[in-house]
């Protein structure tokens, strides 16, 4: 399946006349407990040639293609992943945290990595968490049966929330990493894992009695993080994200020939 991820990244640079610079996998396989029937959710960073910036016309700035196999993949222009990069979009720090790398220019990489933690918001990670954690807690656990695979929904999001917290930067993408660095209650632990066995098993989507565990441990947490305050999100000046990418939209326009 690699190999076929990678062909279809060549095959998207080459019909719609982009570079990509980086593309990873996102979602339940980059998290480490992906079901047999789990889809590929490939996500990308791209640019385009100098003279496509210049143009009257304004194009699109995502790339979106469903492909057989169960393979989803989406990518964000240079220019839109550096505005949202300013905001310290989460879903850009996750793919910059993926176990699973498909394509990345190592010399882009090695500026861009640097830039994104240096630009990194505390305050606009968790928060961010905390309402997905909030969000799915109200919509998918509130019921006396519930889908053993929405645990996971408001899991991860809670212990990102505990990881910032802890001031250990951006959470990883992997699951495992993320509830070993905050998790230390043996009785959640091993209903924990018997959901992720049920997850492995592929019936995770099958209504049950709310686990007692979980939700106990859930509901708690949700409230005592609401209760922090990591204070506004500070301003800084655009100029570095600026200069950054026009050297990049120039090295793909001298590149491409």
């Amino acid at each position: 399946m690699d190999e076929s991820i990678r062909n279809a990244l060549g095959q998207l640079e080459a019909e719609r006349g982009v570079r990509i610079l980086f593309a990873v996998e996102s979602g339940s396989r980059a998290w480490g407990f992906a079901s047999p029937d789990s889809d590929y959710d490939v996500r990308f960073l791209y640019v385009h040639r100098v003279e496509d910036y210049l143009s009257i016309r304004e194009r699109r700035d995502v790339i979106e293609a469903e492909l057989p196999g169960d393979l989803d993949m989406a990518g964000w222009d240079l220019r839109k992943a550096l505005g949202l990069l300013a905001k310290s979009n989460p879903s850009l720090h996750e793919w910059l945290r993926s176990p699973i790398v498909y394509r990345q220019d190592e010399t882009f990489m090695a500026e861009f990595g640097p830039l994104a933690d240096e630009w990194l918001s505390e305050t606009a990670l968790f928060k961010h968490y905390l309402n997905m954690a909030k969000g799915n807690w109200a919509a998918y656990l509130q019921e006396e049966e519930v889908a053993r695979k929405k645990y996971l929904y408001v899991f991860r999001p809670v212990l990102a929330g505990r990881w910032i917290e802890r001031g250990l930067g951006a959470p990883p993408m992997r699951f495992s990493e993320l509830r070993a660095a905050t998790l230390d209650d043996p009785v959640v632990d091993a209903a924990l894992d018997r959901l992720l066995v049920d997850k492995a098993r592929n019936v995770e989507m099958s209504l049950a009695p709310r686990d007692p565990d979980l939700h106990r441990f859930l509901g708690a947490e949700i409230e005592r993080l609401s209760g922090l305050d990591f204070g506004p999100k500070p301003r800084r000046d655009d100029a570095e994200l600026d200069a950054f990418f026009r050297r990049w939209v120039g090295f793909s326009g001298s590149d491409a020939g």
